[in-house]
């Protein structure tokens, strides 16, 4: 175990939904030609990239300000989000050869059909919406708490989504280091151990936090629908935890899943995210724990939001589960905005591995949490992948809050339409929760 990792006692998770890295964070240090003020090298924008548009001609990255019309709705529909239309998005086809290499060319034509299948199923869509929307890339004044957040500890420019699909695989690759196999949403919840059981069997506490209901993780495991009452929670059970100073080893928070809630996925209202972040934020740095606390915020997988940095191959298989359309799990999925926040993170930090080395993704969350407390990887995926410890190097705590002045945006109104659609998150949510009865 590294040095950094010792000095923690708490790892806290908040995985929102669906953007990718340029999306949210790819402007963050433009106006300083993509250095950080401590001086490290950041892969963001340089404001030249661009997408075949579906005439044929360069569509070009755009920065999202505070005065874009409905910027926090952008990109005004929601784009495709499963393995096949994350292949279109990266390589242009469906059906990519075997190690072909991303172009990164297909965002804007695959928005365009997205569109077109958001208005047949009656779905909101921001009046206007046009294909070259998915080249919008939030300025930092328009999102300033991940913003402010990314730049008071560090941002992590090569994390990548551990398989390039949707919510639940990814999300069952960041708790339990595998899918089984599946990728799509369609498999709601799994027959394999998680995280959750592992730290339990050795007597390490672990809570899941909804934010206003019972959270879905709870009911995607059997290690975590067995477990009991004490082990979930709301978010106002965290801030009170982490008030006074209960919180467990891991925690992991979970957004608002409805159309009108907090997770960011698009179409929703990005600013109450915004607040969410700086609430779990707060939360951490005024309990008595957050000196030995390290926070991650990140996304589970891009949401078929654009991103200019193909996705590596090389990733390890987790276990010999047969892949869906003959998926061999050796790609991650495209970049994801996280940020690492602990007071033992130095200001302007830019954390990445070397370049030969395997890359972060959401199964570092797993490796991190192994090391730290000693437990056997779950797969060969999490056994494969390099832990978060070598970003806290700071001896001593920081004292200062880099937070400090800033405040969320305002949240503008939730168009009605929008506001009544139902959410696929939710409903899986509800589904599962239909037909789960709490141990006694």
């Amino acid at each position: 175990m590294s040095a950094g990792l010792s000095a923690i006692d708490h790892v806290v998770v908040l995985m929102l939904e669906n953007r990718s890295f340029d999306h949210m964070l790819g402007y963050l240090y433009h106006a300083s030609g993509n250095v950080s003020p401590s001086g490290a090298a950041f892969e963001g924008l340089t404001g030249s990239e661009s997408c075949t548009g579906p005439d044929g001609h360069p569509v070009g990255v755009y920065p999202i300000t505070p005065s874009t019309p409905n910027a926090y709705f952008m990109p005004g529909a929601d784009p495709g989000e499963g393995f096949l239309r994350a292949n279109n998005q990266l390589f242009g086809t469906t059906s990519p050869l075997p190690g072909a290499v991303p172009s990164m060319q297909g965002f804007v034509t695959d928005y365009a059909q997205a569109i077109q299948d958001n208005e047949r199923k009656h779905w909101y869509v921001v009046p206007g919406t046009a294909a070259s929307w998915i080249m919008g890339c939030y300025a930092p004044e328009t999102l300033p708490v991940l913003s402010a957040l990314a730049r008071g500890f560090a941002v992590c420019d090569h994390w990548f989504s551990s398989v390039p699909t949707e919510t639940m695989p990814n999300r069952a690759f960041t708790c339990a280091g595998t899918s089984q196999g599946h990728l799509d949403d369609a498999t709601k919840s799994f027959t394999v151990p998680s995280i959750f059981g592992a730290l339990g069997k050795h007597g390490i506490p672990w809570k899941i936090y909804g934010y206003n209901r019972q959270p879905l993780t709870r009911l995607n495991f059997p290690d975590t629908q067995g477990a009991g009452a004490a082990n979930v929670g709301l978010f106002a059970d965290f801030k009170a935890d982490a008030a006074a100073g209960k919180l467990p080893a891991f925690a992991f928070v979970e957004p608002s899943w409805s159309s009108t809630g907090n997770s960011q996925h698009p179409n929703y209202n990005v600013a109450l995210g915004e607040q969410l972040i700086l609430d779990t934020y707060r939360a951490l740095a005024s309990g008595p724990g957050w000196a030995k606390t390290l926070l991650v915020v990140t996304y589970d997988e891009h949401g078929g939001c654009y991103d200019h940095v193909p996705p590596p191959g090389g990733a390890v298989a987790p276990d010999n589960s047969v892949g869906e359309f003959g998926f061999d799990f050796s790609r991650f999925g495209p970049r994801v905005p996280t940020v690492l926040a602990s007071p033992l993170i130095p200001a302007g930090s830019v954390f990445r591995v070397p370049e030969a080395s395997t890359p972060l993704d959401h199964t570092s969350i797993l490796a991190t949490i192994e090391h730290r407390w000693n437990l056997p990887p779950l797969t060969r995926r999490d056994a494969a992948a390099p832990d978060l410890g070598g970003v806290l190097t700071l001896a001593t705590p920081r004292t200062d809050d880099p937070l400090a002045g800033v405040t969320a945006p305002t949240a503008p109104p939730i168009p009605a339409q929008l506001a009544a659609q139902p959410s696929h998150l939710a409903e899986v949510r509800d589904e599962l929760a239909a037909t789960f009865a709490p141990p006694a």
